[in-house]
């Protein structure tokens, strides 16, 4: 086992891999990377999808199966995404046993195409819910301003979610409110608030390449130094927004409850610019109870190289407020980056999940004949 992944374990930050397919299940890939890698919980999006079930055969019989009972193309896509997160969910049963429901989570997301429509997507969540059917499962909300009030409708039904796409303080500072809302809530409808577990899933690398590209536009000194430290100082900032928010009076009324904390979850950390440390957005962001899920060559990289000194995120709060304040001197707006990335972030996984659907229907119609 990797010291470094031990270490960043013992750190008490969960290590979550951004990654499913049939053929990681059917190999038991998974199960290694459980055994010797400290892995403890899964996430999956659309376009993880789509690339699994571009590569191999894994898919085909179920295909066949769907084809001949004549499923259509969306319901097809949320059975063959539901039979892989029911397997990973029982793959890492022990750990959500061993943990107390903590970890050993598997991550399933809402069609995305229905990220403006509040009704649609709180039907859709608790319909993936009742389709894959496992505790361990968590139903990924995007937090657009339409999903807000489906955060809450879904926490106050009792279904555990993971909240997808936040890239700004003011909306992460919503999302908890919607979460706190929903426990309220769940908490009148005589749900056992123990067994409601959430994540905030806070995007890091992209809001790098966002700036960074801004920044080197602007060219100077000032705007090169700046270059790599946004995605940092914004999560930093989030998890100074968490700490505030669950150490209120609120929080406390619910905690007395039995309700658990919403954990920031650290996504999109693998590194896109080559220049930089292939660790930073693992090793950079170490606290107490929170979750960074990584894709495989990430994992690998902390794995080989990674050195997990302590908690890197408390105590730099001044120095990360002192980063954003800088990008604004320079003309980088930050509330335009983050409307500018929640609106890229739902049209890519719209785009992947058309993609996705159109996979599929060339398996139906393959299978068909």
């Amino acid at each position: 086992m990797s010291d470094a992944l031990k270490d960043l374990s013992d750190q008490d930050v969960s290590i979550w891999l951004d990654d499913i397919s049939r053929e990681r299940l059917r190999s038991g890939n998974l199960q290694q990377l459980v055994d010797t890698k400290n892995v403890v919980g899964v996430t999956s999006n659309p376009t993880i999808f789509q690339k699994a079930l571009e590569k191999g055969d894994a898919y085909d019989e179920q295909a066949r199966d769907l084809a001949l009972r004549k499923t259509d193309v969306d319901e097809a896509v949320r059975y063959l995404m539901a039979f892989d997160i029911r397997w990973a969910c029982d793959v890492l049963k022990p750990v959500f046993d061993k943990t107390g429901g903590k970890d050993g989570r598997v991550s399933i997301e809402v069609d995305p195409r229905l990220a403006h429509d509040t009704e649609r997507t709180t039907a859709e969540a608790k319909a993936l819910w009742w389709l894959v059917d496992r505790p361990n499962v968590m139903i990924k909300i995007p937090a657009t301003e339409e999903g807000l009030p489906s955060i809450t409708a879904a926490t106050a039904a009792g279904i555990s979610v993971n909240v997808t796409l936040i890239f700004g303080l003011d909306r992460y500072d919503a999302v908890m409110a919607a979460y706190l809302d929903g426990l309220e809530q769940a908490r009148g409808n005589g749900v056992d608030l123990q067994t409601i577990r959430s994540v905030a899933s806070f995007f890091v690398s992209r809001v790098d390449t966002e700036i960074d590209k801004q920044l080197d536009k602007i060219g100077s000194d000032e705007a090169k130094a700046l270059r790599g430290k946004a995605a940092l100082a914004n999560a930093r900032l989030a998890y100074e927004r968490y700490e505030k928010v669950f150490t209120s009076e609120r929080w406390k009324d619910l905690e007395s409850a039995g309700a658990n904390v919403q954990r920031p979850l650290w996504a999109s950390t693998g590194v896109k610019d080559p220049a930089y440390d292939d660790t930073m957005y693992v090793v950079d962001l170490v606290a107490q109870n929170t979750v960074n899920t990584m894709p495989e060559a990430t994992l690998d990289a902390v794995a080989d190289h990674g050195k997990i000194g302590g908690d890197t995120i408390t105590g730099t709060y001044d120095e990360a407020r002192t980063v954003i304040d800088d990008l604004n001197a320079l003309g980088v707006s930050y509330d335009e980056v983050i409307h500018t990335l929640e609106d890229e972030g739902v049209q890519k996984f719209e785009d992947s999940y058309a993609q996705l659907a159109d996979s599929v229907k060339g398996q139906l119609e393959a299978a068909a004949k």
